[in-house]
């Protein structure tokens, strides 16, 4: 069952940024990290998905954005924002940092209730994706992926790009989801706001069964 959830993003605002894993903040609610390879268009989703221009950093250079970047959404989700992965022309020490920061962040926060990857739908499931994805899928949280830039696909191009991203990942038998997505045209937003919002009625859902337990010894 999906619950309504439109304008899930909406009114979401910037918390603070964040250049060590030592930064992290204590939770302060239920958090949905966005991860991507660099240029895949992951800081244009964000800003699509909460109708503001410039609250995700795009740049023309790919891996400078190299903090990661907390918001939180009205209904008091927080979305991570995640340094970009697999971009090569930078320093070594810079890129260590950011592949420290990224590691540390998905594999350790508790917080953390499930990943929205994004992917350039001209070329999904590169070899770093499925590292990425092979590496985190013991966490056991589920996976969105946004085949993003579609617009720059037919139609047809798409649909087929879709289907065989979702052929190809059946047989591992992960919690992925897999959506086609255009910051340009706006389109899919609804289904992003769905599936994250669903994650996020399920973890309330828990947290007061977890509260009742606490207070009463039982569920």
């Amino acid at each position: 069952m999906h619950l309504n959830h439109d304008g899930f993003f909406r009114g979401t605002a910037f918390v603070t940024s964040i250049a060590k894993p030592a930064g992290l903040p204590p939770a302060a609610g239920p958090e949905v990290a966005f991860v991507g390879r660099s240029n895949a268009g992951k800081s244009s989703a964000i800003n699509t998905l909460t109708g503001h221009k410039r609250l995700a950093y795009v740049s023309r250079t790919p891996g400078r954005t190299q903090l990661l970047n907390v918001f939180r959404t009205p209904a008091g989700c927080y979305l991570i924002d995640l340094p970009g992965f697999g971009y090569a022309k930078v320093p070594e020490a810079i890129r260590r940092q950011w592949v420290g920061l990224i590691e540390h962040y998905l594999m350790h926060r508790d917080a953390l209730i499930g990943l929205v990857h994004v992917m350039d739908a001209r070329h999904p499931l590169t070899p770093l994706d499925w590292q990425l994805l092979e590496w985190f899928a013991p966490r056991g949280l589920p996976v969105h992926i946004l085949l993003s830039k579609t617009d720059k696909l037919s139609r047809g191009k798409a649909a087929a790009t879709l289907a065989e991203v979702r052929r190809t990942l059946a047989p591992r038998g992960w919690q992925v989801s897999v959506q086609l997505f255009s910051a340009l045209q706006r389109t899919g937003v609804e289904e992003v706001e769905a599936v994250v919002g669903n994650w996020f009625a399920a973890a309330q859902q828990q947290s007061l069964a977890e509260a009742s337990v606490a207070e009463n010894g039982e569920p």
